[in-house]
């Protein structure tokens, strides 16, 4: 089997290639059942009863995670087809899917597995590393146009959630200084330093308010007042950024669509649409 052939199976579950399908199909599967496994497996009655079958279907799926990773590493030239242009380095490809975010997700599914074949490690950090298995969620990124289309609004977005997320920090900052100023001599407790009041100002610019931490003063609750309902704006600012991208980048890929459909029978007929190479017109 070629590397292109290989490269068609394992990308994309493409309609109408049933290999390309089924390997789709068997991959998403298999993740759940991981993400199932490592929920399941945190109960200990659970764990202690049915470690067996926890432990066959680990091993499993890193059989099958860790030969799909060496697949996309083998077929990365086809995909990074434009990296290899106007680089003499034959490595190009393989290191541009090596350090891309799917690459990155795809090792992170199979290194918890090894990772203590190849250094000590203690408990507490294996049983984070066993936790981690969660992240093979994230595989399903391969096989989802909603996980692309949000990778895509992030990535056109990137310069105003940055400025957002940069405001964010300042509010934070100058509203645990300022509460911290205004409450410190009253609450010494509950306001010793501005590092602890951090706490409060997150809790209230981000509108949770658990109720712990509060001013008890006059100016206090002033402020207070003024920073919470400035924190209901604040937090709609990325939120409107990234409804506001997914709606272009929707419409966008609505517009970009070619296939046509006959309105009686719903046939394609887009190739009938398209003129004949031979076709020629006469003015």
């Amino acid at each position: 089997m070629t590397r292109q052939r290989v490269y068609e199976i394992i990308e994309k579950p493409i309609k109408g290639n049933r290999a390309s399908v089924a390997f789709g199909w068997a991959l998403m599967i298999l993740i759940w059942l991981n993400v199932a496994a490592v929920i399941l497996g945190s109960v200990d009655e659970i764990q202690n009863r049915y470690s067996g079958i926890f432990a066959s279907l680990e091993f499993f799926s890193i059989v099958i995670f860790s030969l799909e990773y060496v697949l996309r590493l083998w077929t990365a030239p086809e995909k990074f087809k434009g990296s290899k242009e106007g680089s003499k380095n034959i490595f190009s490809p393989y290191l541009s899917y090596i350090f891309s975010f799917l690459g990155i997700i795809d090792l992170c599914a199979i290194l918890p597995f090894y990772l203590p074949f190849i250094t000590n490690v203690d408990l507490i950090v294996l049983r984070i590393l066993r936790t981690f298995r969660l992240l093979r969620i994230l595989k399903l990124s391969h096989y989802s146009k909603s996980f692309n289309s949000i990778a895509t609004v992030l990535q056109d977005e990137k310069k105003k959630l940055f400025t957002t997320l940069f405001f964010i920090v300042l509010m934070i900052l100058l509203a645990s200084t300022l509460m911290y100023f205004v409450e410190s001599n009253v609450q010494p407790d509950k306001f010793p330093n501005i590092p602890a009041t951090l706490w409060w100002a997150v809790a209230t610019l981000t509108t949770v308010g658990y109720g712990d931490v509060y001013p008890v003063t006059v100016p206090g609750k002033i402020l207070g007042s003024i920073i919470a309902i400035m924190g209901i704006g604040l937090i709609a600012m990325p939120s409107g950024i990234i409804s506001a991208g997914l709606m272009a980048q929707s419409h966008k890929e609505h517009s970009e669509k070619t296939v046509r459909c006959c309105p009686f029978c719903g046939e394609n007929i887009e190739h009938y649409l398209k003129p004949s190479k031979d076709f020629k017109t006469n003015n």
